[in-house]
């Protein structure tokens, strides 16, 4: 299996130190037409609260931490889930959310005033599994399906058997992982599983959280990798780069037992992404979009989704909005650098997007983005 770089893994509590926000005050500017202060003469908080998604917190960890060391602005992510971050957002208790999910239009209708979605990376989404002397395995969409309905339970099942001829499978129950706390890894995951799978699309569906037919739950993607990794027979699913950084075996997948058997590496997320219509809002699930073939008949990894910073395009706090436009330009522009091999960077038509949302944020009447709109 293809060795990619380590990266820095961390807790679901994953925090970067927090320094009080050092806010001009009112009567030291000068008040712009109709009475408000000019833009420039409001200093940018430098500390900000953002929570949400696992699936791009070891990128953030590094993004983050360059994004202070350079700007000086500090960013307090927790990597609570999409669930919980969507939550927070809603509930105004973060000045940005992070979601692998787009919001639904009931919780867009929750927010006052328009959420955009600034997509920062994409990244693809793998079944991880813990099966001594098994170092490649095989599956198809269905199969896993399957697996996570409980239609498949043993590991020598001639359906597993089959794509796996030279796997010396274990005569042993499956036993699978999932999430137990809503997640945006999960509706990448779920949307899948529902494209190939019409049972499971019947009978279970897609969302940040679904009630699982079989399994044991983990919390967030450290939760889930830390059991697969204790317990033998077991499958669930990560993203990669908790995979890598753990040293866990992932399956290829194909659609058909004919193949061909997808790996995934930024290369083959990067077509899926890719050969996806992405809309004017970015709001898409690439994985229910089920392909294995690219734009350009390269082979991609289905089971793929892109990430984004939920932030709100008026605020009321205008150094507060200075900052988080701020570190939004950075994720998307400098914070890429540390995108490869685990996650793929953004570009084209969804970059330009994301410049356009971040360049639109105001508060108080004013713009929020001082830069000067080059990347």
């Amino acid at each position: 299996m293809r060795k990619f770089v380590r990266w820095k893994m961390i807790g679901a509590g994953l925090a970067l130190s927090v320094m009080l926000a050092g806010c001009a005050q009112a009567g030291e500017t000068e008040p712009g037409e109709g009475g408000e202060e000019a833009s420039g003469d409001v200093e940018m908080a430098q500390a900000i609260d953002g929570a949400g998604a696992t699936f791009p917190a070891p990128l953030y960890n590094e993004m983050f931490q360059s994004l202070a060391e350079d700007d000086g602005i500090q960013v307090n992510y927790q990597s609570v889930g999409s669930g919980s971050g969507i939550e927070q957002y809603i509930s105004g208790t973060v000045d940005f959310g992070a979601s692998d999910a787009p919001m639904t239009e009931e919780e867009m209708g929750e927010v006052d005033g328009e959420t955009l979605h600034v997509a920062t990376v994409g990244g693809p989404v793998v079944p991880t599994y813990n099966l001594p002397g098994v170092d490649e395995l095989n599956l198809t969409g269905e199969l896993i399906g399957d697996i996570f309905l409980g239609n498949v339970t043993e590991w020598n099942d001639p359906a597993i058997a089959e794509l796996n001829p030279d796997a010396d499978l274990p005569e042993a129950q499956i036993q699978v992982v999932h999430r137990s706390d809503g997640s945006g890894t999960t509706s990448i995951w779920t949307e899948y599983l529902a494209a190939v799978s019409e049972q499971w699309a019947s009978d279970v569906g897609a969302g940040t959280d679904v009630a699982w037919p079989v399994g044991a739950g983990g919390d967030g993607n450290e939760g889930v990798a830390a059991q697969v990794q204790q317990t033998e027979n077991s499958i669930g699913y990560n993203e990669l780069g908790y995979a890598t950084e753990n040293d866990i075996p992932y399956a290829n997948v194909g659609d058909t037992p004919e193949g061909p058997f997808v790996e995934a590496t930024e290369e083959t997320a990067g077509a899926a992404i890719a050969g996806a219509d992405v809309p004017d809002d970015l709001r898409i699930s690439i994985s229910a979009e089920n392909t294995t073939e690219g734009p350009d008949g390269e082979e991609a990894f289905p089971i793929t989704g892109l990430t984004w910073l939920l932030i709100r395009q008026e605020q009321d706090d205008l150094a507060v909005c200075k900052a988080v436009a701020e570190a939004a330009w950075f994720a998307t522009h400098e914070g890429q650098e540390f995108a490869p091999p685990n996650y793929v960077p953004i570009g084209g038509e969804t970059l330009e997007t994301s410049e356009e949302f971040i360049q639109s944020m105001e508060a108080q009447g004013q713009p929020c983005y001082e830069g000067g709109g080059e990347g």
